[in-house]
This record gives structure tokens, C-alpha cells and sequence, in this order.
């Protein structure tokens, strides 16, 4: 039986979807979009939507409830010294390039090569992103501008590709070449995503103007009663997240970050 996006049920898992992306947006520097495009990619079908429609629009929503998120959680890092802005300067700007391209590519992709290429990047991230100790107290972060260019196109096309803010690759680039602590790479990573989803954002709205198939109040396709329905409890609580990230053991929440992504990819893939 088919779900409407008006029924309580509907509404329900996503608002509660954009809590807790909102948490864990604060508390580590990521999007979320690796949870919010799954539970809308599910809920866009069980409207009746077709598959290659529906992961686009949840891709393209995701990225744009990022974009509001990642503004406020900056914020929130800079007020506590965590964000180093002549670094994500530099790699959110060529990343914001990056992911606009990323966005077209996923455009012409099935849903299941997206939905595989998503869980496969995701769980390389996780594995590497556990082997690298949390905290560098003696390791000074590399300075050459060439490598964070590199490192803000990697994440850029990954993020407009898969509809994520780009923490999920972003922190494990920080953390394991360029040498950074897990809070400023939180942080830095937070201030890259405002760059990476903006270009996402616009390249799932041009690529997706005019497309039949999809629901009402589309832009493109963002789909804005789901961005709707993510972004203001999104918005509550990442503040929330960001403030307890700062009490919290470095090593406890990579530990986090690492199962949550495991988690996520192996469901994207189909494994769980």
C-alpha cells in the first residue's frame, strides 16, 4: 500500500530524521547526509515514485538541508576556535566546484549503482578513518595549498555525487593526510560543507528542472516540503550537537562516527 507525504507516519519519520541528523551534524561535523538520503530514498517510494527519481530527490534534499545545517554548526565551531578558515576556505571552494559536477554525473546514474557507489565509499572512509588516532598533539597540519585544492575536489565531487555534505570523506582526508585533530577536523569540516552543498544543491536543481515524475513543491530535484520537515528540527538541534561535541572524549566520538558509517553503507549496498 502506497504512503502519501501527507500522512502522519510520513511526517513523523522525517522530522525525527532531522533531529537526529541534526545531533550528529553538530556533534561530528558531517551532514548527515548519509542517513537523511536513505530514509528519503525508502519514504519517496513507498509514495509511488519511481526508483531513479526518488534517490535523486532525496540526494538533492539532503544536500540542501546540509546547506542550512552546515551554516549553524559553523557557527557554533568558530565561536570555540575549531574551524581553521584559510584551510576550508581553500578546499571548500574548489569543492564547491567539484560537487556541482558530481551532481550532473549523478543525474545520469541508476539508482543502484548510486545507492552501491554511496555504501562502498562510505565504509572505505570508516576503515581508514579508525586506524588514525583522534588527537595529534605533536604532527603539524600540511601547509601546501596544492593538497587542500586536491582534498576540496575529492570531496566536492563525492558530495554532489552522493548527496552528502562531504564529512564522511572530508574528516577521514583531514584526519589521515592532512594531519589534522578529530575537533578541528569536525569543525573545518563543518565550514567546507557550506561551499560543497551550495554547488551540490544548484546542480541537482538545474539538472532536475523540468523533470516529469516528481512529487509537488519541487525545485528541481529538492524536494521542499521534505527539506522542510528536515531542516527546522535539523536546525534545533545541531546546535545542541555542537555544544556537547566539546565535552565529549575525542576517541568516543570517532568511535561514532566510524559505526554509524559502517552501519549506513552496509544497508546502502543491501547487505543489512
Amino acid at each position: 500500500m502506497e504512503m502519501t507525504p501527507t500522512e502522519p507516519l510520513y511526517l513523523c519519520i522525517l522530522v525525527l530524521t532531522g533531529a537526529f541528523t541534526g545531533i550528529i551534524s553538530g556533534l561530528l561535523g558531517v551532514g548527515g547526509g548519509f542517513i537523511m538520503s536513505p530514509i528519503q530514498y525508502w519514504l519517496l517510494q513507498e509514495t509511488g515514485m519511481q526508483p531513479d527519481l526518488a534517490i535523486r530527490a532525496a540526494l538533492g534534499t539532503s544536500l540542501f538541508v546540509i546547506l542550512i545545517n552546515a551554516i549553524f554548526v559553523t557557527l557554533k565551531y568558530h565561536q570555540k576556535r575549531a574551524v581553521l578558515w584559510k584551510q576550508a576556505t581553500i578546499m571548500g571552494v574548489s569543492g564547491l566546484i567539484a560537487s556541482f559536477g558530481g551532481a550532473a554525473v549523478a543525474s545520469e546514474l541508476s539508482a543502484s549503482t548510486l545507492s552501491t557507489i554511496f555504501g562502498v565509499v562510505i565504509i572505505l572512509g570508516a576503515l581508514k578513518t579508525y586506524s588514525t588516532p583522534a588527537v595529534k598533539e605533536k604532527t603539524e597540519i600540511i601547509s601546501n595549498p596544492v593538497a587542500y585544492i586536491f582534498a576540496g575536489i575529492l570531496i566536492g565531487f563525492f558530495s554532489g555525487l552522493l548527496g552528502i555534505g562531504g564529512g564522511v570523506i572530508g574528516i577521514p582526508i583531514m584526519l589521515v593526510f592532512l594531519h589534522f585533530d578529530m575537533r578541528k577536523a569536525i569543525g573545518t569540516s563543518a565550514a567546507i560543507m557550506i561551499f560543497t552543498s551550495f554547488g551540490g544543491s544548484a546542480g541537482y536543481i538545474i539538472n532536475g528542472w523540468g523533470q516529469t515524475g516528481l512529487p509537488s513543491y519541487s525545485l528541481g530535484y529538492i524536494n521542499l516540503l521534505n527539506w522542510l520537515l528536515l531542516v527546522v528540527p535539523g536546525f534545533l538541534a545541531a546546535r545542541k550537537g555542537a555544544d556537547v561535541a566539546h565535552l565529549v572524549n575525542p576517541e568516543y566520538l570517532k568511535h561514532l562516527f566510524v559505526l554509524l558509517m559502517i552501519y549506513v553503507g552496509l544497508e546502502m549496498i543491501g547487505v543489512i
